[in-house]
């Protein structure tokens, strides 16, 4: 959260190439308490925003060599810089000059000569705008995944879904009710938080959501709702990094005297419901299907076959040969009709996946 929009101590840059204009904006900004920071040209404002992002921007439009329309393009097309508010500042006072300010992502247009009230105004309206987007933000991502908070604040919040072809990870730890009856539960949620850190960055470092933890166990998704063409291979990547990440958390748990754990994972490819489920006041991003029930069942038969991490034959046609695998045959999964093609993924002892 950026502090200085919460006081009168916002960051301004102003640019205008009239050194008249940019005296009287300095002179007006600094009285009511803004930190203010000159630019004489378009160059050097790009320079100055490079150099520190400030909490807003007073931008005029008639200026040599670089106008103050490349200025905001540039802004806009800079992932870093392109949630700064631009507010243009001109002389030009028409209607095509402030629709093309706008298409390009300015917030305002002030024209000249300006009143010193009307500015302030304008400028204290779109900082405390861009500071509750800011806020807004921060809260979808502390209780989102980042793709899910990208995803509502780009297209906004509905229930409901959609068919996408994904893939689904289900993974859960081994006589995890064994390890509980010997130790205290608050060694077991300190366990268990340590060990989800490690297994939600290993499926985030391959573009996957964890969307659901249920005691011991998580499902994720690859390809929804950021769609990757690879997901396949990008779960199977993941499943490979978290069975790393199990081999470092076992060895902070050694270092505690704690008990080591081991998983398992399984992985299905296929069509999903995607979408957010539940009510308008509490609802999750999700995905329900055969796929999901598959991945569950491949996850629950890794026990019975002794291997960690099993994915179903539609898995197995979308990776090609980067990964060594092994045929366990056509398989009859508890609660599944028809049998389903299973493959083990080969793991290393000393496995690492970079």
């Amino acid at each position: 959260m950026n502090n200085r929009l919460e006081s009168d101590k916002a960051d301004v840059l102003v640019v205008d190439d009239t050194p008249a204009n940019l005296r009287v904006l300095i002179t007006l900004l600094s009285e009511h308490g803004y930190q203010v920071r000159p630019a004489p040209s378009g160059k050097l404002a790009l320079q100055a925003v490079e150099s520190k992002k400030p909490d807003l921007v007073l931008l005029d439009v008639m200026m040599p060599g670089m106008d103050g329309y490349e200025v905001c393009a540039r802004l806009k097309s800079n992932d870093e810089t392109k949630e700064i508010p631009v507010i243009f500042l001109s002389a030009a006072d028409e209607t095509l000059n402030k629709v093309r300010a706008f298409a390009l992502g300015a917030v305002d247009y002030i024209t000249k000569p300006f009143q010193a009230e009307e500015v302030l105004v304008r400028l204290r309206t779109h900082l405390t705008l861009h500071r509750l987007q800011l806020q807004q933000r921060e809260l979808f991502r502390r209780f989102a995944t980042t793709e899910v908070a990208n995803d509502l604040l780009e297209h906004g919040f509905a229930l409901g879904g959609q068919h996408v072809t994904a893939t689904t990870l289900f993974a859960d730890i081994r006589s995890f009710t064994t390890i509980t009856e010997s130790e205290t539960p608050t060694v077991i949620i300190e366990m268990l938080n340590d060990y989800f850190a490690h297994m939600i960055a290993a499926i985030g470092s391959e573009g996957g959501i964890v969307n659901q933890i249920v005691g011991d166990g998580l499902m994720a998704i690859f390809g929804a709702p950021v769609r990757h063409d690879d997901h396949a291979r990008r779960a199977v990547r993941a499943a490979l990094k978290m069975m790393t990440a199990v081999l470092k958390f076992n060895e902070e748990q050694a270092a505690l005297g704690r008990v080591q754990i081991s998983i398992g994972i399984g992985i299905a490819s296929g069509t999903v419901v995607a979408g957010y489920l539940g009510t308008e006041s509490r609802a999750t991003y999700t995905c329900v299907g055969d796929t999901v029930n598959t991945s569950a069942r491949l996850e629950s038969y890794t026990k019975e076959v002794g291997q960690p991490v099993l994915i179903d034959g539609t898995t197995r046609a979308a990776l090609g040969d980067e990964f060594p695998l092994v045929a366990q045959g056509m398989v009859h999964l508890k609660g599944k009709q028809q049998a389903v093609e299973v493959f083990s993924v080969v793991i290393d002892g000393g496995l690492h996946v970079p």
